[in-house]
């Protein structure tokens, strides 16, 4: 149903991993791996604690052999799956060149929704920003636009930014709260630094508990 996503984009590299490892112990299904590569296999990782844990899966090898892997040299299938290869530009170090940024504009709609703490309320917002830009970019302009209703406040992480507080309310893990971001209803396989929006898409970032 998933079309071999595992959790979302970041949970890739480790699902992968406890596959290979296990995969004498369960019986083999079409989605166990072939699938779970595709996804893979067809993103583009920016962030280094992604590529850390997708790599040993792909190259099959151990982190320690991962090490010494020459990523600039032609690669054979890999030994542990026999059926996939690893394809150049999947991974993308900071700093690397990336694909020119599409110079048309796109709009996307953005709403905040709170019905969990205190008195609900709901804004919604519709910004233009450069193509190919960031969430975090839509909400930075967002914020620009309508800073009374729109601010928030991130914390790094090594997963990237994580979105800790929008409107002034913030997640706590005491109360098991925190912002989630949906797209069509359906929550984002990334985060706000790399997910990037396409024209018309709606977002929304709703109050929610774990």
């Amino acid at each position: 149903e998933r079309k071999g996503m595992i959790g979302n984009i970041y949970s890739m590299g480790l699902a992968l991993q406890a596959l290979e490892a296990s995969r004498d112990f369960y019986a083999p299904q079409d989605w166990d791996c072939a699938q779970a590569f595709a996804v893979v296999t067809n993103h583009t990782f920016e962030l280094p604690m992604a590529i850390a844990q997708v790599l040993p899966a792909l190259v099959g090898m151990s982190y320690l052999d991962a090490a010494t892997l020459n990523c600039g040299a032609p690669m054979d299938l890999c030994p542990s799956l026999g059926t996939h290869r690893v394809p150049t530009g999947i991974m993308s170090p900071p700093g690397a060149s990336q694909t020119p940024r599409e110079s048309q504009d796109i709009t996307v709609h953005y709403s905040i929704t709170n019905n969990l703490q205190g008195i609900p309320w709901h804004y919604s917002i519709s910004v233009t920003v450069p193509g190919v830009s960031t969430l975090l970019e839509v909400l930075e302009r967002a914020e620009e636009m309508d800073p009374e209703n729109f601010s928030f406040k991130t914390e790094q992480t090594s997963w990237g930014p994580f979105v800790v507080s929008i409107h002034g309310l913030a997640g706590s893990d005491n109360d098991r709260t925190y912002w989630q971001f949906l797209s069509s209803g359906k929550p984002l396989d990334q985060g706000v630094g790399t997910y990037k929006p396409h024209s018309g898409e709606h977002i929304q970032a709703i109050f929610s508990t774990y």
